[in-house]
């Protein structure tokens, strides 16, 4: 029997979203992952991490900024009303992927692990302010974002699929080599926050405490790191070529070289013109483009079926179902061939 009480059931009982509304909720959690990102990144290189001197309020005495904080406190302070407009469309997001028929739980739990992380992050943000910006707290308090930027990437390729088991599109082999691909991208992301803990961008005027290595070789490993991840990118390009596999998965890897090569840029102006905050704030911006690019590739080798059929419909609309491109489970062949052929060195299995 239906819990009358329950809010999310009296919303469902009114409201039938579409499987395109309830993607493009979950596109509105992507952006706003990015934008937080970028405005604490503002809020650090406009030296205005202690703008607000402590929390959850911003001063002892009130909970907004007074005129005589200046500029930095209402930086810090926009940054944290921020969090309630992220909260704000991630509810949005569950409360839209909750009301539809039929019931994926997996993109409600997707939509309170987001949640959960953003409360999380907002807490350990507040630790980082009354721990005078310690550099390493710092680094995880990005790393959270990020965090909150994978499960949202991830949410909003669920809600572009079904939930059939997982169909590798490609060879096992080309799969791994695209999560080598993740994983070295996110140990970059890593080293680029030791970077920023150990360089000059403190996060306030005053003196605080920086990691304890030398910031340029510290750096030289970040630019090490990036010729691994084109490395890589080059490596997954060439062999999706060969191996025919889908058109999107290909698409996303020049959107990927894209990213990177304008990254190359700005990273190199950085740092011959000596880290200026809006070129530093640029580089955290595609950053977060290469780690959704990365990330989308890596899910795109996979299937899981169109998106489950709403009350009425006779088709989930504009639903994606790409093409074979690899044999079932334990066969072996030439990813998106049109018939079973013998594989030159290659297996595909189902993840």
């Amino acid at each position: 029997m239906p819990n009358t009480w329950n809010p999310f059931e009296l919303i469902a009982r009114r409201w039938q979203p579409s499987a395109a509304f309830v993607r493009r909720a979950a596109l509105a959690t992507v952006v706003m992952s990015v934008v937080i990102v970028v405005t604490g990144g503002a809020v650090r290189l406009t030296q205005s991490g202690l703008g607000c001197s402590t929390w959850p309020k911003c001063t002892p005495d009130s909970l907004t900024p007074t005129s005589a904080m200046g500029i930095n406190g209402l930086i810090e302070f926009g940054n944290r009303l921020l969090t309630y407009v992220l909260c704000a469309f991630i509810g949005v997001f569950i409360i839209a992927a909750r009301a539809r028929a039929p019931r994926r739980r997996s993109l409600t739990r997707l939509g309170w692990a987001m949640f959960w992380i953003v409360m999380g992050n907002a807490v350990w943000g507040g630790i980082v302010v009354l721990t005078g910006l310690n550099p390493y707290l710092v680094a995880a308090h990005f790393l959270l974002t990020t965090a909150l930027l994978t499960v949202s990437v991830l949410a909003w390729r669920r809600a572009a699929e079904g939930d059939e088991e997982p169909r590798d599109l490609v060879a096992r082999p080309v799969r791994q080599l695209a999560g080598l691909l993740v994983l070295a991208t996110g140990v970059l992301t890593v080293v680029g926050t030791v970077v920023t803990g150990a360089g000059p961008h403190a996060g306030d005027a005053k003196k605080v405490h920086r990691i304890p290595v030398d910031w340029h070789e510290i750096t030289q490993l970040h630019v090490d790191f990036v010729y691994i991840v084109v490395g890589l990118s080059v490596a997954l390009w060439f062999t999706l070529r060969a191996v025919k596999a889908p058109a999107a998965p290909r698409r996303m890897m020049l959107e990927l070289f894209g990213c990177i090569l304008l990254q190359g840029v700005i990273g190199y102006i950085q740092y011959f013109a000596g880290l200026p905050e809006i070129v530093v704030g640029l580089h955290m911006l595609v950053s977060t483009l290469v780690w959704i690019c990365v990330l989308r590739i890596h899910l795109a080798l996979r299937d899981r079926g169109p998106v489950p059929a709403g009350e009425g419909e006779t088709a989930a609309p504009g639903t994606e179902v790409p093409a074979p491109a690899a044999e079932p489970a334990g066969a072996t062949g030439t990813a998106g061939a049109a018939a079973p052929q013998p594989a030159a060195g290659a297996s595909a299995s189902s993840r």
